[in-house]
This record gives C-alpha cells, structure tokens and sequence, in this order.
C-alpha cells in the first residue's frame, strides 16, 4: 500500500463541481469548488439539465486546480474518491464516469462515497484538523447523533466508529420537505435570492421573531402508504411506522403557512418587484438600511419567525432524540449548518445539556469534496472499493 495517505475526492451531486485533495482523512490539502449559483438562481432553484452540463465542462479543470493547489501529481495518489448518491442522476453520472476513467488509467482503486456520510465526515474533519493544529489527540472516534440538515435532507443518524470504519443507524427524517428546501421555496416566495438560507438567515436579524406564531402539528404515518417511506428524495430508507414519531420533520405544512400568511397581507406584488431586485443584486443584505429598503418591517418579521420555528423544529427534535439514545455528542452538519440561528442556539442548548455540539467550518458546510475525501479514508483502510460497474444511485440511503 502507498504511503502517501493522499486521496483526491470528487463531488457532483448536485450544482457544484468540487475536487479536493485529503490526507489520511485529517487535512486538507487542497479544496475547489466551481459553483453553479448563477447559472440556476434565475430559475429559482436547480436545473438538472443545466446542472449536468455544468458538471462536464467544469470536472477537468477542477480537477487539475486541486491537484496544483496541494502541489501533487495523479501518481502520488493512494486512491480516488467519488460520490456515488444521492444526488441529480445526471450530475453524479458525471464524475463517477470521470473518476472510473482516471483510476482506470491510473490502476488506482476507487471509493465510492455516499453523499450524506460525506457531511457527517464534514464535521469531523473539521475537528481532526483543529485538534492536529492544538496538538490534541484525535477526537473523531466516538460514538454521535448526527443531524444532516440541507436542500435535499434533513435526516437523524447514529454514527458509529466499527472496526476502523464506521456505521450509521437511521433514527430520523422528514416525510416531505427538507429544512433547506422550506428555505429556498419561502426565500422565493418573498422574492429573495436563491438559495434561499442565506437570505432568509441574513435579513432575520431585522424581524422580530415572534411577531408570527408557526406551529407543527404532531406527525402521524399516512395510512395509504401502508407505513412505507413517501416519495422524497432519498427515501429509500426505513420505513416511517419504524422510526420514532417524536424524530419525524415535516416542513411542508410550514411553507403553506407562510403562503397563506403572504396571501392573506397582499404582500405577492411587493414580492414580485423584489424579485427582480435581488435577481440584479444577488448578495444578502448586511445592514439594517438595506434590508428595511428590501423588505418592510412586516416581511422582515415574517422571516424571522419563520426562521425561529424552523430552527426550533430542529432542535426540538435533534434534543429528544439525544435524550433518548443516551447521546453525549451532536454533529450538526449539511448546508443549513451555516445557519447563524441554528448555531447559536443549538450550541447554547446543548452546553446547558452538557452536550457537546459540533459543526463544520462554514466552507465545509455545503457541498465540497473535501468532506468526500475523509469520508473515503475509512473505507479505504477497509479495503471497500467500489465495482467496475459502479453507477449513480439518485436515492441511495445510508445505514439502516
């Protein structure tokens, strides 16, 4: 085996093409990332097509970027590492047809990595590269609730380190929307930018958060779907009637609440013409100023009370179900882990829990590939590499 320890990871899930290079699982030596924000923020949302497209022209160069920045060639390499789910079928297709092809030509093995076990390795290499700058011995090995909370997911596992390797166990999910898919599709409602968080977060700090009261409602399993999961995406995973009603999310009523709030205060045609306004001006605002000339003192409250109940939600859960594992450890992480909110009153919760809480660095909190390359370490010790006739799995679930 090569003793170089170096992995170059490869991310195209969804709208960014990103390529790092990671060693041993503990640093990074090099991360870059070709965002495809303003290809899609005049849709409002992700174009697969357009995605795809994106994904071929940018894979190369990408590539060649990490590799210059952490100052290798593809020789010094141990392995490659690609995701391989869940994702966009186009975008994934992508770079695992990509990276077959360069371990083909490399006589390099492959490890396929599953999208959600990359976050969840987010945080901990995070925290493997503060510790190596303390000093400190490794902190990544035991036992965590994890909470991977995105655009696409918003999901509860208990993350397990087994043999070098680890194992998760699926304790919670949403049935419908993901948390950061509510924020996108309420960010466009209002007509902010997209995506949608880091508006709705930016512009909250000017509302008054209890100006509108939200509630969610207690969820039940639907009795057509037989205590099957729904279709969501990435829900082939355990069935709803196995997993604890008090860990289920349910987004989607709240995103019809604060419709029928916009709806009921006249406020679509304000949300029209500020469309256009953010289309021109893509940043969140960042002063009190700008933000009351965007939006009214009334929408501004409405997205800090939609903020605090989302964030709420989240925690509400995540806590209950800590409580009922026995969990002394939280890893936070996905692109709603940037969230302000969320980590200022998750971490303020559990310190008063006596929990330790733990987040990605802000850049390693939405899609990259760095994240990939330590969740690729692990299983290449274990000698898991992926098939010849490795594919994309849109809806790949992770654990049980």
């Amino acid at each position: 085996m090569s003793s170089t320890g170096l992995i170059l990871a490869v991310e195209s899930s969804c709208d960014e093409t990103a390529a790092a290079v990671v060693e041993r699982g503990a640093r990074t030596r090099s991360s870059v990332i070709a965002s495809q924000i303003a290809t899609h923020a005049r849709y409002g949302g992700v174009v697969p097509e357009l995605a795809s497209r994106e994904h071929l022209r940018a894979v190369v160069p990408v590539v060649r970027a990490a590799l210059d920045q952490a100052g290798i060639g593809f020789q010094d390499l141990d392995a490659v590492a690609v995701t391989s789910g869940p994702g966009l079928a186009g975008a994934l297709l992508v770079g695992i047809s990509y990276a077959k092809a360069l371990t083909l030509a490399l006589g390099k093995p492959l490890v396929a990595v599953n999208h959600l076990e990359g976050h969840i390795h987010a945080v901990l290499l995070h925290e493997r590269e503060a510790a190596l700058a303390a000093g400190l011995p490794d902190p990544a090995d035991e036992p965590a609730l994890a909470l991977v909370v995105s655009g696409g997911h918003t999901h509860l596992y208990l993350a397990r380190p087994a043999n070098s390797n680890w194992r998760y166990k699926l304790v919670g999910r949403t049935v419908d929307d993901a948390a950061g898919e509510a924020y996108d599709k309420v960010a466009k409602l209002l007509g902010l930018g997209y995506p949608g968080g880091p508006w709705i977060d930016s512009l909250s700090r000017f509302g008054n958060p209890k100006a509108v009261q939200f509630a969610f409602s207690q969820i039940k399993t639907k009795l057509h779907l037989g205590g099957k999961p729904p279709r969501t995406k990435a829900a082939r995973t355990a069935p709803i009637a196995d997993l604890d009603p008090r860990f289920l999310f349910s987004f989607s009523g709240i995103k019809t609440a604060v419709l029928r709030y916009v709806e009921l205060h006249e406020m679509r045609a304000e949300a029209q013409a500020r469309a256009a306004l953010t289309l021109a001006h893509p940043q969140p605002c960042q002063s009190r100023e700008a933000a009351l000339e965007l939006c009214p003192q009334p929408v501004l409250d409405l997205i800090a009370s939609f903020q605090r109940a989302v964030v709420g939600d989240l925690m509400k859960k995540t806590f209950a179900a800590a409580e009922a594992l026995g969990a002394k450890r939280i890893l936070v992480t996905g692109g709603v882990a940037a969230n302000r909110e969320l980590r200022t009153r998750l971490t303020a919760e559990a310190t008063r829990r006596g929990i330790h809480a733990a987040f990605p660095a802000t850049a390693l909190s939405t899609d990259n590939a760095a994240m990939i390359g330590a969740a690729a370490w692990p299983r290449f010790l274990a000698g898991e590499f992926a098939p010849a006739d490795l594919s994309a799995d849109p809806a790949l679930a992770l654990g049980a």
